[in-house]
């Protein structure tokens, strides 16, 4: 089967690298030679790696690297069975590069995009056939992190979804489906990771250091939230959030932080500019949290109940299966355990009355208890 990938950004290297990996002859377009050069010069170094670490063999590298086309003509999409576009966020772009992508493969070609923040129903109104359309969302970096988000539209068909899914399965990634609805599952149910912990610093409870450490040692959280928005970059991070807010109608849950805003309007973008909420730079020191196990236990509860809240809005919505939102969660950002599960292990009624007491100090939305919570506290 040949495999076509729009983009040789991050994410499009990255994702003609898993095909190649799996025996499809692969072809990877982009308008810049430069990005290609680069992107065929990067795959050398990763590949190169897997070679020292025993991973792959001399010979896999060289019949991976031989699976790869790399053009800046978009006619060698022809014979394609999937077209993947990884490209700029912005809609016109893409209605444009999908259209003319349709005029070049066969009828019987999935197109789909990897985007992470726009409409899949949206980008398939540019297709004259768009029961083809559906959104592969890879996690970055592509060749490592197992999850795939699968979104359908309101115009994929069934063969469409069940074709893609298969072939994504095959590839040894963890598939979950969901619906087109802003952030599909992922950037969805994680923003309360960020935003409440924006929240608790603005309301002076505890600093950054001292929150990270929480989730961290307390919450078995991989990164804090303050490193890990640090390590994506204040300005891409601010950038979703105000992006999800917008789409869910101004929404209150979603409200994007000040002190984010700041950040980035500062150039303190994380590690990428050497200072972010914490100092990058060369002999900086770190600030000591404050190891206060009831302030860590209270700062944990309390981001933990929004995300869990968040997790059963998903369900409520019918945004996709609690299996497949827990999937989502641990495969997609490594949390140490699916929401759900997690929410049974503390109990509903303690996570019910921990956003009761909140909702009831703020009067604010973002804490009103989800109903289907309500409803199985309550049954």
């Amino acid at each position: 089967m040949k495999i076509g990938i729009l983009g040789a950004g991050t994410m499009g290297s990255g994702i003609a690298q898993v095909a190649a990996q799996n025996e499809h002859e692969t072809i990877l377009v982009d308008v810049s030679q430069e990005a290609l050069n680069k992107a065929e010069d990067d795959l050398n170094k990763i590949l190169n790696r897997l070679v020292e670490k025993d991973r792959i063999s001399s010979d896999d590298k060289i019949n991976i690297q031989g699976r790869i086309t790399y053009t800046t003509d978009m006619a060698d999409f022809k014979g394609c069975s999937l077209v993947i576009e990884a490209i700029v966020e912005k809609l016109e772009v893409k209605h444009k590069v999908f259209s003319k992508m349709e005029s070049i493969v066969s009828t019987e070609c999935i197109l789909a995009s990897n985007t992470s923040s726009l409409s899949i129903a949206s980008i398939g109104s540019a297709l004259k056939n768009p029961d083809r359309i559906l959104g592969i969302h890879f996690f970055n970096p592509a060749p490592l992190m197992p999850l795939v988000e699968i979104i359908p539209a309101v115009q994929t068909s069934e063969k469409t979804l069940k074709t893609a899914k298969n072939l994504i399965d095959s590839w040894g990634k963890s598939t979950v489906v969901c619906k087109d609805t802003p952030g599909f599952i992922v950037n969805r149910v994680a923003r309360p990771f960020y935003g409440e912990a924006l929240r608790i610093y603005e309301e002076g409870i505890a600093d950054f250091a001292t929150i990270d450490w929480a989730m961290t040692e307390l919450g078995d959280f991989r990164m804090g939230p303050f490193t890990l928005m640090d390590y994506i970059g204040n300005d891409v991070n601010y950038a979703v959030t105000e992006s999800v807010f917008a789409a869910f109608y101004y929404d209150p849950r979603f409200k994007p932080s000040f002190t984010q805003r700041r950040h980035s309007e500062a150039g303190y973008l994380g590690r990428k500019s050497g200072r972010g909420y914490f100092d990058y730079g060369e002999g900086a020191i770190q600030p000591e949290p404050n190891k206060d196990p009831i302030l860590g236990q209270k700062i944990l509860d309390r981001i933990l109940a929004m995300l869990i809240n968040e997790a059963f809005d998903a369900v409520f919505m019918q945004v996709a299966s609690s299996e497949d939102i827990d999937k989502a969660m641990t495969k997609g950002v490594n949390y140490p355990k699916g929401l759900l599960v997690w929410a049974d292990e503390i109990g509903l009624k303690k996570v019910f009355n921990q956003l009761e007491t909140l909702f009831y100090e703020y009067g604010e939305d973002r804490y009103r208890p989800n109903p289907l919570l309500r409803r199985k506290v309550n049954s």
